[in-house]
């Protein structure tokens, strides 16, 4: 490879994050910030970095979307019978990563991943276009398949099955909801003197926030 990497580099010019704009609730900031993300970032502003740890203790890392954002909960579904499900059953320690470039901004958010109920799965599988939920309940997400050719065949039987009904939800697909238990906001500046917040959950429930060093 003869790109020459080192030299890619680009000042940080858009914001400041101070104590007084934090503010003392991280999930309104949250908020705040995603609204924004909405608004600036045209491709999957609610993109995440899903961080788990296999049985070995090797950690893996894949995109997900956010699908609901209530009270210090953060939800995104899946196969439960994938890897990161399977990561999620020996280990429900989870790390979420948003990065939105155009406005200099990352949040890192850790926490414990738990199903959410049948109810809230099967709800939130009604809204989704068909397309998708034909391609939830043929995938076998995870595991070796020999050619495309057999999920588009998959996909077309059971497409011609349920042209004229509903589809129901697969037993093995639903949601997790993250309950956070630490969140920083960074936020790029110029020189890389990065401001970095953090919320850490104490054990009576409230947050305490520090500044770390960029």
């Amino acid at each position: 490879m003869n790109r020459d990497l080192q030299s890619l580099r680009r000042d940080y010019q858009f914001d400041d994050l101070t104590e007084e704009k934090a503010g003392s609730d991280p999930l309104a900031l949250f908020d705040a910030w995603l609204d924004q993300a909405i608004e600036v970032c045209p491709d999957d502003p609610t993109g995440m970095l899903l961080s788990t740890v296999d049985k070995e203790n090797r950690p893996h890392c894949r995109t997900v979307l956010l699908k609901q954002r209530d009270a210090n909960h953060f939800s995104f579904f899946t196969n439960y019978e994938s890897d990161k499900g399977e990561d999620i059953a020996l280990n429900p320690n989870v790390a979420l990563t948003f990065f939105w470039p155009a406005l200099s901004r990352q949040v890192r958010i850790e926490g414990i991943a738990q199903k959410v109920s049948r109810e809230v799965s099967e709800a939130y599988f009604a809204t989704r276009p068909k397309g998708s939920q034909l391609a939830a309940s043929i995938s076998r997400q995870s595991q070796d398949i020999p050619s495309r050719d057999v999920l588009s065949k998959e996909f077309a039987k059971l497409e011609q099955e349920y042209q004229n009904k509903d589809l129901p939800c697969p037993d093995n697909w639903g949601g997790y909801s993250v309950t956070a238990t630490s969140i920083e906001f960074w936020q790029g500046r110029p020189s890389r003197l990065h401001d970095r917040i953090v919320f850490t959950l104490n054990e009576s429930g409230k947050w305490k926030v520090v500044r770390k060093a960029p």
